[in-house]
């Protein structure tokens, strides 16, 4: 069982930046791949970016490319999700995920196995 706590969001102008940060429970957390998605009102919740379980590999939607950088580092058990140039549109709750390290980087919710409790981003205009 892994347990996730998402921490970092807030209310940002646009053009802005905020860091989240998504701290694991468990000390395996470099058996994990890991995923940011979002949900804005009214919306299905949508993949942002991943990682794999070495740090080498990375995928982003392509509304957050150039923009949204993921990272981790494994010995404080953290991913990290760096979102520059904010625009309104940015706007949802954020949800740290995670599944056991697999092949590829997947897009599908269903493939992820555990889930914060997600962490609210603002972007004003």
């Amino acid at each position: 069982q892994v347990q996730l706590v998402e921490s970092g969001g807030g209310l940002v102008q646009a053009g802005g930046s905020l860091r989240l940060s998504c701290a694991a429970s468990r000390r395996a957390f470099s058996n994990y791949d890991m995923a940011w998605f979002r949900q804005a009102p009214g919306k299905e919740r949508e993949f942002v970016t991943a990682i794999g379980w070495s740090d080498s590999v990375t995928r982003y939607a392509d509304s957050v490319k150039g923009r949204f950088t993921i990272s981790r580092d494994n010995a404080k058990n953290t991913t990290y999700l760096q979102m520059n140039s904010l625009k309104p549109e940015d706007t949802a709750v954020y949800y740290c995920a995670a599944r056991l390290r697999g092949l590829g980087l997947p897009s599908a919710r269903s493939r992820y196995e555990y889930w914060g409790q997600g962490t609210q981003v603002t972007v004003s205009s």
